[in-house]
């Protein structure tokens, strides 16, 4: 399987039940963050920005598309997102979400995730 990026992104107000998007990409993130925000890409978030709702990318890590079929199985994406209140048990995610902050600052909201 090839690696890539695993990404949540967290909704600024639910969307019926939802509150949370996992995604993945085997390129580049930003692209891929870009067309979603274009409404290009997975239907939810087509339908979330239809409906007003700003979203945020609260994390990322490292993965294939089986690790992040497993994430999605688990449920529960409040229970790893940082903008959620969870705090990642590793400090190396805080470092990683800074960093991403300075990269694709438009997507990190500022503060709320650090």
């Amino acid at each position: 399987m090839s690696r890539g990026t695993i990404y949540l992104l967290h909704f600024e107000r639910p969307y019926v039940h939802a509150r949370h998007y996992l995604g993945w990409t085997g390129g580049n993130l930003e692209v891929r963050l870009d067309a979603h925000a274009a409404g290009n890409g997975a239907r939810l978030l087509a339908v979330v920005a239809s409906a007003g709702i700003a979203w945020n990318l609260a994390r990322v890590w490292p993965g294939t598309r089986a690790r992040e079929r497993q994430i999605k199985r688990q449920g529960g994406l409040s229970r790893c997102c940082p903008l959620c209140g969870v705090v990642p048990a590793r400090s190396a995610d805080r470092k990683a979400l800074a960093k991403l902050a300075l990269r694709y600052g438009r997507y990190v909201v500022s503060g709320g995730a650090l």
